[in-house]
């Protein structure tokens, strides 16, 4: 396993992270508290009968409604201006908010609490774009995987502890509500007045005002990079997921489990400790990089257990409700819960590298216009995910199991869809498994590859896995170049095919693929991608590094690029090499060996010649192959 010089949870202490983290876990657990108080308000106090199902209904769509109207101004906003002065605007918003609620709540004035929910919507969905376009501006690459496991974990877990706040508060004095509120909007407001400075994007930017217009034209933002899109996509169906989870399990656990209320929120804490803990997992599962190979094996993971809940069926019917104790005693309660805990750990795994990529593959010109996108889908997505239950629930007659079936299926075609349109989901999923599996592979100073740019990296050749170990651990899409046999091995081959590898042969065997090679070398570095070469031309047959031939040296000087000395460790004598005999042909004799990978300083393109980064890949080798 990757070794990390840091735990993500130091960003909880860091200044350009804290206030950032402590605001909008202020601002999600305040949501749910007002909302959840509203709602148990309208469900046994404020509505009369018949009335309550309308009511709730309309809360509902009260609250998304703002996204889909003032998500593309929102995304302008953020885009054009400095985004910690707007979070602390929105933050003292939230306060006159939080006020007149307060005072809507000591009058019961049930009118007042639905138009302040929409405002509190509106409130949200301008925070939504500045939310996630501000932490690539704070945070290093290597920490954009941590500070979005953070953020997915403190989400979750204010939904669940403001949903926990608004139930125990409805049943105190109205003014305790009012008070908890009022407060908790405060405190986010005094949280943001330490957010860094983080400067606008665009400021030249002329805003649009027609929202329908901007609407579509935002969306359009989001299609411009195909990855970018089926992310935003992928959120949003997690959300969908997420939404029926979340909106049946009240009913499931009346109606399934024949159990009491405090089960209910048992459930709603599985699932949301399983998204925090996913989340925090995917950070050191990735290797401080945006890890797009663990998308799929969530998407496994939520289908696996998503069919299983399904199938757990109905606990007995006992002579009056399950109580919470009651409900931990009976037989298959412990596999729901399990269910529900996993369904959420495999969620974590799925959306925040998704979040991740949104933010480093998106212009940063244009950055907060793509996740405003995202978040006019993820509200379509929710209502899609309302009217299917409503749907299904309803006029079909389904029962509630039938209908996790149903969304895990959904989930199955959707997840075949989404990897056959985008193969480099796969290919990253079986580059990581394959990896993994055989290696804990260890990584320094992988900060010293340039971050954007073209360049090249040169690295010993000790096996047929180097390429996979090093596109694991490199942060950026690496474009290998390779000899034509090892591209064309089983396997391998969709993997190097999918991440655009160069296959290379010797001048005297065939001309056109040498020179074909050469070519594409050139156009990758023109545009700016890493080119990664293995100068010694094959495979060591005895451990120690070979003369650099000079192609790299024909490579610079037709495109000139800074070169990246790198060297690889601890792989020779594993099965993929050729120590004691050719590679792949010799009984494996060791797995999960623990192997090095180390980045030097780049090399200019003036000073480079074959001698000299054999001496610095030897050197930052050493004595051990």
């Amino acid at each position: 396993m990757t070794t990390h010089e840091h735990s993500p949870l130091s960003l909880l202490k860091a200044p350009r992270f804290a206030p950032f983290f402590w605001t909008q876990f202020a601002g999600a657990f305040n949501d749910n508290i007002f909302k959840n108080v509203l709602m148990l308000l309208l469900a046994f106090r404020a509505a009369q009968p018949g009335q309550t199902d309308i009511l709730m209904n309309l809360a509902a769509g009260l609250f998304i409604l703002p996204f889909f109207l003032f998500s593309s101004l929102a995304g302008q906003i953020a885009d054009k201006f400095e985004k910690g002065r707007l979070i602390r605007m929105i933050k003292v918003a939230e306060i006159g908010i939080m006020c007149a609620g307060a005072a809507a709540l000591m009058l019961g004035s049930t009118a007042s609490l639905l138009a302040l929910l929409f405002l509190m919507g509106t409130q949200s969905a301008f925070f939504g774009p500045v939310k996630y376009s501000i932490m690539p501006q704070h945070l290093d690459p290597s920490e954009i995987v941590g500070g979005n496991a953070l953020v997915e974990m403190g989400t979750f877990v204010a939904i669940l502890a403001g949903t926990i706040a608004g139930g125990l508060l409805i049943q105190l004095p109205s003014a305790y509500a009012a008070l908890a509120v009022v407060a908790t909007a405060i405190a986010g407001w005094l949280a943001s007045r330490k957010i860094p400075k983080a400067p606008a994007a665009s400021p030249e930017l002329a805003i649009n005002w027609n929202i329908f217009s901007q609407t579509l034209r935002t969306l359009g933002y989001a299609k411009k990079e195909k990855v970018v899109f089926l992310s935003v996509l992928g959120i949003s169906w997690f959300w969908f997921l997420g939404a029926c989870y979340v909106t049946q399990i009240p009913a499931y656990t009346k109606n399934v489990l024949h159990s009491t209320e405090g089960v209910a929120t048992l459930l709603l804490a599985m699932f949301s400790i399983g998204i925090g803990a996913g989340s925090m997992l995917c950070e050191y599962l990735s290797g401080k990089k945006v890890e797009y190979g663990l998308v799929p094996i969530g998407s496994l993971g939520l289908s696996l257990f998503g069919i299983h809940l399904a199938a757990a069926g109905s606990l007995p019917v006992p002579e009056a409700p399950h109580t919470l104790m009651g409900f931990l005693g009976a037989e298959g309660s412990v596999p729901i819960l399990l269910d529900l805990v996993l369904i959420g750990i495999f969620g974590g795994l799925y959306i925040v590298p998704l979040f991740a990529i949104v933010q480093t593959r998106s212009e940063e010109s244009h950055r907060s216009r793509v996740i405003a996108a995202n978040n006019i889908l993820n509200a379509l997505f929710m209502v899609g995910a309302a009217i299917l239950g409503g749907v299904f629930l309803g006029p079909m007659g389904l029962s509630i199991p039938a209908l996790f079936l149903t969304i895990t299926l959904m989930n199955i075609a959707v997840a075949v869809y989404i990897y056959t349109l985008v193969p480099e989901f796969t290919m990253r999923c079986l580059v990581w498994v394959i990896t993994h599996l055989f290696y804990r592979i260890h990584h320094e100073h992988l900060d010293k590859i340039p971050s954007e740019g073209p360049a090249v990296i040169v690295c010993n050749h000790v096996s047929y896995m180097d390429a996979l170990i090093i596109g694991s651990c490199c942060r950026r899409p690496v474009r290998f170049v390779m000899d034509k046999g090892i591209f064309n091995i089983p396997v391998l081959n969709f993997i190097f095919r999918t991440g655009k590898t160069i296959p290379i042969t010797a001048k005297r065997k065939d001309p056109e693929v040498y020179e074909a090679a050469f070519q594409r070398i050139a156009e990758e570095l023109e545009d700016g991608q890493v080119v990664c070469i293995f100068p010694e031309g094959k495979l060591t047959r005895n451990g120690e590094i070979d003369t650099f031939k000079s192609g790299i040296e024909k490579i610079i000087k037709r495109t000139p690029a800074p070169v990246v000395p790198t060297a690889l460790k601890g792989l020779w004598g594993s099965f993929f090499s050729h120590k004691d005999g050719t590679a792949l042909a010799k009984r494996p004799r060791r797995l999960y060996s623990k192997i090095h990978y180390t980045v030097g300083d780049a090399v200019t393109p003036e000073e480079v010649s074959a001698g000299g980064l054999h001496s610095l890949v030897s050197e930052l080798r050493g004595d051990h192959a």
